[in-house]
């Protein structure tokens, strides 16, 4: 832990979350999008079912830890939808073990602390000719089929509202284009930086309208060390120097809505060289 302290947001999944730290993917740009505000912490674990995440969910998520997460943003139930091999091995997790395995995990993470908000992300849909076309045979009796990530996503959406726990519908929200698979499938499986900017989308919805005090949308956390310096760029009156805390780059306003780009326009006298 390194002071002063800022919130923390840990990102614990599988492949989705183990690669998206890459160049496009949903974690950097998270991580872009909060810098000075909040530390992302990756947990991705490539490969992983939600029984691997039961099994060291302690160890990753101690509750005697002196120092909790604020947000924790979880993906697990692609590989649990793959079909079950004939050995009895591999990821395939029956539908009624993932929604109990998912509950236990939310359970927990929602024990840490009081302050401690848990988002579920579903998997996204999956392009089976495309998985054949990049991995081959490597798939075979264990295949992938988009109905069952369907399948899965549905069920997990129904048991977090149960739980009062927020999710987001990737397999839906990928829907909204005909060619989804195209724009959004690196290989069928794994997510392009198009399908990474979805999933931020997604979550920023969700954390804008949250009713969670404090808020966690990026918007309106405050920055670290947002104080005045005579170290900052002197200012076009030649007398006093210009507080580039809030100054965000052009490429973040895309992310804001109509409301916030207008409070931050015409609240912003500095124009954005970047």
């Amino acid at each position: 832990m390194m002071g002063p302290g800022r919130p923390e947001f840990v990102l614990f999944g599988s492949s989705i979350v183990q690669m998206s730290f890459s160049d496009g993917g949903w974690g950097s740009l998270l991580t872009d999008l909060y810098d000075r505000k909040a530390d992302i912490i990756l947990r991705g674990y490539s490969g992983w079912n939600s029984r691997n995440a039961l099994q060291v969910l302690n160890q990753i998520f101690p509750q005697d830890a002196a120092d909790q997460p604020s947000l924790v943003v979880v993906y697990f139930g692609g590989n649990d939808a793959m079909q079950p091999h004939p050995s009895g091995l591999g990821p395939h997790v029956p539908l009624f073990e993932y929604l109990e395995n998912m509950k236990k995990i939310a359970l927990h993470l929602r024990s840490l602390s009081g302050k401690t908000r848990v988002v579920f992300l579903t998997s996204p849909p999956v392009d089976e000719a495309m998985i054949r076309q990049c991995f081959g045979n490597a798939f075979d009796k264990q295949e992938r089929t988009n109905e069952a990530c369907r399948i899965y996503s549905d069920a997990l959406v129904d048991m977090c509202k149960q739980l009062d726990v927020k999710a987001i519908n990737l397999w839906k929200a990928f829907q909204h284009r005909d060619d989804w698979a195209e724009a959004y499938l690196a290989d069928g499986i794994h997510l392009t930086a198009g399908g990474s900017r979805v999933v931020v989308k997604e979550i920023l919805k969700v954390l804008r309208e949250a009713e969670w005090e404090p808020s966690l949308h990026w918007m309106s956390m405050p920055a670290e060390f947002p104080e005045d310096s005579p170290y900052y760029p002197v200012g076009p009156d030649g007398e006093t120097t210009v507080n580039v805390t809030d100054i965000i780059s052009q490429w973040k306003t895309e992310w804001m809505d109509d409301k916030e780009l207008e409070a931050f326009t015409s609240k912003s006298s500095v124009p954005i060289p970047f």
